[in-house]
């Protein structure tokens, strides 16, 4: 669910904020070694495996044993939504592997195309699951953006002794009436920014990305309505990982009613909230962001 100017009207701000700052990663120019100890995008290697009947593409970068699978958020793609985690996490994780995938159906992840019935986030935390299996990772820790953080969640809870930390942001268990008129409100693509369209354009094509987008906005409104909205509302309480919600605080495509019932239904976690954050917090504040995340792991490393 990605970041729409269109939609902020539509929401409530509220949420108690501790002050952040950001931090930006400054190479300078023309000094290609410097650079280089900026952005390690280059030890990055894609590759494929077989999950299923679906030939799934990911990206991977850094060199340790303990792994991190990150997830992206509705038709976004290893490179589209984790750009900065894939070139900068790997040096300020030295002891882990970062697993960056395309789910079944959206990037590189093709043909065929994606289907949205009601338990598609259901399969793709079963093929997430997968993934990490086949790559010999018997735990491993998630970074989970929007969408991406649903599959997280119940990933999370369906493998309790294989996933050992979980970060999300973005991301809610249920659907609410007002985000259920949101997605309609977004299901027109051209009415976005051309800005906002591009890089989905430049993965999907002009033409095929508009039909994508309303199959994925009509799968939303099937759980809404089949499901009275529930996604995984159940799943939480059997969350054991340690889990840390980041929470962009002018976030327009979640209500702020989400952080609180997560952290409340989430047995073992914790909040940061970025006070100026949007919904895409790891691209906005990408040095902050990767700070925080790398500590949350080290701190609570097994």
């Amino acid at each position: 669910m990605r970041l729409l100017a269109t939609v902020a009207a539509h929401l409530r701000k509220h949420i108690k904020t501790t002050p952040s700052t950001s931090s930006s990663c400054r190479c300078p120019p023309l000094v290609s070694f410097l650079r280089s100890m900026c952005n390690t995008g280059s030890a990055a290697k894609e590759r494929q495996l077989q999950i299923g009947s679906d030939a799934v593409h990911f990206v991977e970068a850094g060199q340790g044993d303990r792994g991190i699978i990150l997830l992206p958020g509705a038709l976004g793609t290893a490179w589209t939504d984790f750009k900065p985690q894939i070139e900068r996490l790997p040096a300020l994780l030295p002891q882990y592997r970062l697993i960056a995938w395309d789910p079944p159906g959206y990037g590189k992840s093709r043909p065929p195309d994606k289907e949205f019935p009601v338990d598609f986030y259901e399969r793709d935390a079963t093929a997430a699951g997968t993934l990490m299996q086949k790559l010999g990772f018997e735990r491993y820790s998630i970074l989970g953006w929007s969408d991406g953080g649903i599959t997280g969640l119940i990933l999370a809870a369906n493998q309790q002794k294989q996933v050992d930390r979980l970060v999300i942001w973005g991301s809610n268990s249920y659907i609410s009436d007002t985000e259920a008129k949101i997605y309609e409100d977004i299901r027109d693509v051209q009415k976005w920014s051309a800005r906002m369209r591009e890089p989905m354009e430049k993965v999907y094509g002009v033409d095929h990305f508009p039909k994508l987008w309303a199959a994925w906005v009509d799968g939303l409104i099937r759980i809404y309505h089949e499901r009275k909205g529930d996604i995984c509302n159940e799943k939480l309480k059997h969350i054991k990982a340690p889990t840390l919600v980041v929470h962009g605080a002018k976030d327009p495509m979640i209500i702020p009613d989400h952080v609180p019932y997560l952290l409340n239904n989430i047995k073992n976690s914790d909040l940061h909230v970025f006070p100026d954050g949007k919904h895409n917090i790891h691209l906005r504040y990408a040095d902050e962001f990767n700070n925080i995340v790398a500590k949350f792991l080290r701190d609570h490393r097994t």
